[in-house]
């Protein structure tokens, strides 16, 4: 059998003979630094999806804290929020009453949450949006679909229907927001924005209108139809599920 038949575990043995001595699996390596130095090489190697959740977690962890045993802090973190995309959606103060974690390693794991919701608004961003709507969605999904409280945002958008801007206008309870037509409007035109999408969540899950957001849509649209700003959707974010009021005929 040839060398590289023989090593177990790796869709590309090529790849592994590009890392350096130190990371390459099977090389005999004891303590903390060693088991990173396999993760390394697994993650290199073998890709993401080699690598578990709570891997993942230690992973991201290694870099804050870096004379710490990370394990013990992921599987803690797993177990308090379920899995790793909750872990990095948590809150600021919910992570830090996780024993061990501490600011640099909570400020490691909402750095993973900025840079996924970047590279999300980045397949969005200066794009028709009503063409990428799968985008957009996935996009509102890693924004809103966590959060524990309701965020109302508006989509400002172009005359060519491409994404100028998305702006959080309120924030509230986990059941209420307070919204403005005229702010919205009002921005709309600052931006020189011709039409808008609305965008709010529900900490509950579910995405089901209630009589006042259908209420609060008919105003808006009213108040931006009068200066000729085209509302073109109500989007209702729930944790994994969402609703159009477009294409629900609600609007």
């Amino acid at each position: 059998m040839s060398k590289r038949a023989a090593t177990p575990g790796f869709a590309d043995v090529s790849l592994l003979e590009t890392l350096s001595p130190e990371i390459r699996p099977g090389k005999p390596a004891i303590g903390t630094d060693g088991h990173r130095a396999r993760l390394r090489a697994r993650l290199l190697a073998a890709g993401p999806d080699a690598i578990a959740e709570h891997e993942l977690i230690e992973m991201v962890l290694f870099l804050a804290l870096p004379r710490r045993d990370t394990k013990p802090i992921a599987r803690a973190l797993l177990a308090k929020f379920g899995s790793y995309a909750s872990v990095i959606s948590a809150s600021v103060p919910e992570l830090l009453s996780v024993e061990g974690l501490g600011e640099a390693g909570v400020a490691a794991l909402k750095i993973v949450q900025a840079s996924a919701q970047r590279l999300a608004k980045a397949e969005v961003l200066y794009r028709p949006v009503l063409s990428n709507w799968d985008r957009l969605m996935e996009y509102l999904q890693a924004v809103l679909a966590r959060e524990k409280v309701e965020q109302f945002r508006v989509l400002f958008l172009d005359n060519r229907n491409r994404l100028l801007a998305d702006e959080q206008q309120a924030q509230g309870t986990v059941n209420h927001t307070p919204v403005y037509p005229r702010e919205i409007v009002r921005r709309a035109l600052e931006l020189h924005a011709t039409a808008i999408i609305l965008v709010h969540n529900h900490p509950s899950g579910d995405p089901s209108p209630s009589d006042d957001d259908i209420s609060m849509t008919r105003e808006i649209k009213q108040a931006a139809s009068a200066l000729s700003i085209v509302l073109h959707d109500h989007v209702i974010v729930g944790n994994g599920r969402w609703l159009s009021f477009r294409k629900t005929g609600f609007l």
